[in-house]
């Protein structure tokens, strides 16, 4: 039998070198770079102390191209399991020190270990990624260890939250696991995502850009809609990811995590009744009506930077998580249009998944006219709205707090898709158009005095919210300062809420 000092100092060498990744010169130059290693990322994201490592010790078994020489403990996967919160997560990391991250079959193995443990336990998952692409030196197999990986996430997809971190490189078909995620974090000016890099693009295409133009934070966090968060910092960027974490279920059969308020879920704001200008013209910013009605004022947004016509994120009411879609007539006058219908279904399609009622703020003059929008399939992403809500088995709640036009206040959550409780202020405008439009459809030859009786007349009719009131579209008329009561009043009457769709495979969302 072998000495047990000698076994124990031993396993602590064999720790120590498989704890080095790439080496103590790869691990200076990465914090040179301002950034973090694999391991201390994991540090700051969980609750201290907590960290299980799985598959510590693996290796790779390549041999092309001189990889037998180059075998390093853990292969560049961090992987294994923690708590945030005293709540169970999976993680595993890309180390940048070992290979430049690469994916590799065995690293590939063990990130398919902890995605299929985090489904069978019913935990979130988290992915660090900060890597060059997959292994040149292992040819397909390499390629096929993104597949499992892919595989995993969509199996994965509305069971469990899946979170990625992009703190490093992230090219070619490593892309598309964060992208079949749920929420994507990025780090200012250290984050980079694309399918083809810079130098590609350039040969192809003859375009001239930098990787930071090309699939930077900024970019993706405001044009193209990848990205769902952007921190400061890779350490403000994981404690953005415990946040988030807080407002969600661990799996779509558990409840999201009560948080404790003194916040009185009767509580009145005066000020609301004076937020919507007599003007209907005139903006105002949804947000502080979002943080005057939510517990405490604190409101998680989504996609914050990206379509800021439709505002999306979570918050409590009464300690329980709800998630908010709400126009933003400070931008574009909140009208509707393809970026800010694919953020606002993708979402409701996220909250369905995990059982989080759906709170609806309204005002919505319409969907954006044009030929671009008409050209690039408004009608396609904007039936998506409708899907999404109509498919959504929550518990819905809308309130419409100005204008709701046309096919727009349909796809809203609207009462006829499926809403359960329809709220209006009284200076609600529900009506196929605006006053002066409709005027000028049906009444274009009329002028002066007989036009603005005309005028005036649409507007008793149709610029108010009583009629809809009267049809049962709407359920209750409130006024601004009972916003909060009103809407948790509404939550807890439809928390007992038993729908089901009917029974097929899945639907066909116009994609």
């Amino acid at each position: 039998m072998r000495d047990r000092k000698v076994v124990l100092e031993e396993f602590n060498e064999f720790s120590r070198i498989a704890e080095l990744g790439g080496g103590q010169e790869k691990i200076d130059k990465q914090h040179e770079q301002g950034k973090l290693t694999a391991r201390e990322r994991i540090d700051v994201l969980l609750d201290k102390g907590t960290f299980v490592e799985i598959d510590k010790f693996v290796i790779h078994n390549c041999s092309n191209f001189g990889l037998d020489k180059k075998k390093i403990s853990g292969d560049g996967i961090v992987s294994g399991y923690g708590k945030i919160d005293g709540r169970l997560v999976y993680v595993y990391a890309y180390d940048f020190t070992v290979l430049g991250g690469s994916l590799s079959r065995t690293n590939a193995n063990k990130i398919t270990k902890v995605q299929r443990l985090a489904l069978k336990m019913g935990a979130p998952i988290i992915a660090i990624n900060d890597s060059g692409g997959a292994r040149i030196q292992e040819g397909v197999s390499a390629l096929a260890g993104y597949g499992d990986i892919f595989y995993q996430n969509t199996i994965s997809s509305g069971v469990i939250p899946q979170i990625s971190v992009i703190m490093g490189p992230c090219a070619g078909g490593a892309c598309y696991s964060p992208a079949l995620t749920d929420f994507i974090f990025m780090v200012k000016e250290k984050s980079h995502m694309f399918v083809t890099g810079p130098d590609v693009v350039k040969t192809v295409t003859h375009e001239d850009i930098d990787k930071e133009g090309l699939g930077g934070a900024a970019v993706h966090a405001s044009k193209s809609g990848v990205a769902h968060f952007v921190g400061d910092t890779e350490e403000d960027t994981l404690m953005m990811v415990r946040e988030l974490l807080s407002f969600l279920p661990s799996n779509n059969f558990e409840e999201c995590p009560y948080a404790t308020t003194m916040d009185d879920p009767m509580r009145e704001d005066e000020s609301l009744n004076d937020l919507i200008p007599e003007d209907p013209s005139k903006p105002y910013d949804m947000i502080e009506l979002i943080e005057s009605i939510v517990d405490d004022g604190n409101f998680f947004e989504v996609h914050k930077h990206f379509a800021q016509n439709i505002i999306v994120g979570f918050a409590h009411m009464a300690g329980k998580t709800v998630g908010i879609v709400a126009d933003q007539p400070a931008f574009q006058a909140g009208v509707l249009d393809i970026d800010s219908s694919d953020k606002a279904a993708r979402f409701i399609r996220f909250c369905d998944c995990f059982n989080i009622p759906i709170v609806t703020l309204e005002d919505v003059p319409g969907f954006l006219p044009g030929c671009t929008q008409e050209h690039n399939g408004i009608i396609r992403h904007g039936a998506k709205i409708v899907y999404a809500y109509v498919e959504a088995t929550v518990p819905k709640v809308t309130l419409i707090t100005r204008k709701a036009y046309g096919g727009a206040y349909i796809v809203l959550a609207s009462k006829n898709i499926g809403t359960d409780v329809n709220l209006a202020y009284p200076s609600a405008e529900i009506a196929v158009l605006g006053a002066e439009g409709a005027v000028n459809i049906l009444y274009r030859k009329q002028t002066g005095e007989e036009r603005a009786q005309t005028l005036a007349e649409y507007e008793k009719t149709f610029s108010n919210p009583y009629r809809a009131a009267e049809l049962g579209y709407v359920d209750e008329i409130i006024l601004p300062a009972q916003t909060r009561q009103k809407i948790i009043q509404s939550l807890d009457m439809a928390q007992t809420k038993n729908r089901q769709n009917p029974a097929k495979k899945h639907g066909n969302i116009p994609l």
